[in-house]
């Protein structure tokens, strides 16, 4: 998969525990604070949730692509999460959502920031890539669907 360039293990929840749009957002920016990111968490909840005013980021499918860009960031940050039993995130088809990858940019990386979301819908386009992130049995059968092994 291409955009495991901004993928790290570590970045990659294979169980949310949230069960709401808010507590997902806050589970994802809690995993990145928690690699030593210097990192507003409540700020970054506050960017990611505009942009979700602006427009819900479910695009259907299951899938839901959280993203904003933050001033604190040098380079472009990927957290990865699925939901076995699924979180309503309002996405544009009305189903919940098991498969999330929140994208955090810096505010002056735009086009590489672009490249990245794209990169991602079309990798969720796949049907069986889509059915193997949902149906993943272990932690391990995920990080191997995203080549982080």
């Amino acid at each position: 998969m291409i955009i495991n360039d901004n993928l790290d293990k570590d970045l990659v929840i294979y169980e949310l525990e949230s069960s709401d749009k808010s507590g997902v957002l806050r589970e994802m920016v809690t995993a990145l604070k928690a690699t030593g990111l210097e990192l507003d968490v409540e700020s970054a909840l506050q960017v990611l949730m505009s942009r979700e005013k602006l427009g819900t980021t479910g695009i259907g499918d299951g899938i839901a692509i959280p993203h904003g860009k933050l001033d604190c960031l040098e380079n472009i940050a990927v957290v990865v999460g699925r939901s076995g039993t699924g979180v309503n995130f309002e996405a544009l088809d009305g189903n919940p959502c098991q498969i999330f990858f929140m994208v955090l940019a810096p505010e002056q990386g735009a086009g590489s920031h672009l490249k990245v979301l794209a990169q991602i819908s079309r990798q969720l386009k796949d049907e069986n890539f889509r059915n193997a992130f949902i149906n993943s049995q272990t932690p391990q059968d995920l990080l191997t669907l995203l080549n982080l092994t």
